[in-house]
């Protein structure tokens, strides 16, 4: 098998081209006077930011890592959408369903 060759360029401009999932290094932010970064529209993409997601913030050996905190209950927006056959009530349902 062949080894496809990659020249090394300057870190501004990598391209993964073996991963359509990875970052682009080109992606940047400034720090307001508040202390806000706006989150660049590719990456909110990628990770599936919505308005308010959790994101928990760490400062490992000089930079900073956030993760997207994983929701603490994963059916919450399915809870209450399911529709029994024929509009039954629960009580009725599970009536006709044991009988």
């Amino acid at each position: 098998m062949r080894r496809l060759a990659i020249p090394r360029l300057k870190p501004m401009s990598y391209i993964d081209f073996t991963s359509k999932s990875s970052y682009h290094y080109g992606m940047k932010a400034t720090l307001s006077e508040k202390g806000q970064v706006t989150v660049p529209k590719g990456c909110r993409d990628r990770l599936g930011l919505r308005p308010g997601t959790v994101i928990d913030f760490e400062a490992v050996n000089g930079q900073l890592i956030g993760v997207k905190r994983a929701d603490s209950d994963p059916f919450r927006k399915w809870r209450g959408q399911g529709r029994l056959p024929g509009g039954l009530s629960v009580d009725r349902y599970l009536a006709r369903v044991r009988a």
